[in-house]
């Protein structure tokens, strides 16, 4: 199908403004009355030698790929809250906590709460929904598995003592471990 120069010019703005190829399809149809398909709209734009900007789904986003920072002041501080960081706040702990910078890199030297907890990362992950899994031993002698959701969330399975809630102290503990090893296995 050819386009006039008009219609030709208005599928570029569309592109420039950053449409997608759905959105100039059904732009197409409800401006100019001109009802292709999604494949001869991505065949147009090529024709036109536009470029389509690319846009980071949400998905992907979250699971590691290149970030496009926030627009607004509260999204970057909630785009670069670690994965330790999302955890206190939804557990509730650490509040007034020093900031993550005044730790040193090297868990061996870092004196961190509840020494007596220790956390083991998974080589390979089967669990279902999960990016990353392991085991952790509390101080108190109480063993369980993790996991880190797809979203981010940490959370324990198979726990050895039924209804059993960490201390404060070693779940701040745990919190940190898990952080430092995820970091170092790349997460």
């Amino acid at each position: 199908m050819d386009l006039t120069p008009e219609q030709k010019q208005a599928v570029a703005a569309w592109v420039a403004a950053g449409d997608n190829l759905s959105a100039i399809q059904k732009k197409l149809l409800e401006e100019f009355r001109i009802s292709l398909t999604y494949m001869d709209v991505r065949f147009l734009v090529d024709d036109l030698e536009l470029k389509l900007k690319d846009r980071l789904p949400k998905a992907s986003a979250d699971l590691g790929a290149e970030r496009r920072e926030p627009e607004t002041q509260d999204g970057a501080r909630e785009a670069k809250k670690s994965l330790l960081d999302k955890a206190k706040e939804k557990l509730g702990i650490g509040q007034g906590a020093p900031p993550e910078e005044d730790f040193e890199e090297d868990a061996g030297e870092v004196p961190l709460p509840g020494g007596s907890v220790s956390v083991s990362v998974d080589k390979v992950t089967l669990l279902p929904g999960a990016i990353a899994s392991g085991t952790v031993s509390f101080g108190d002698g109480v063993t369980g598995k993790w996991i880190v959701d797809n979203q981010g969330r940490p959370g324990l399975t198979e726990v050895s003592r039924p209804g059993y809630r960490p201390a404060p102290a070693d779940a701040q503990a745990f919190l940190q471990q898990l952080s430092l090893a995820l970091q170092k296995r790349g997460y």
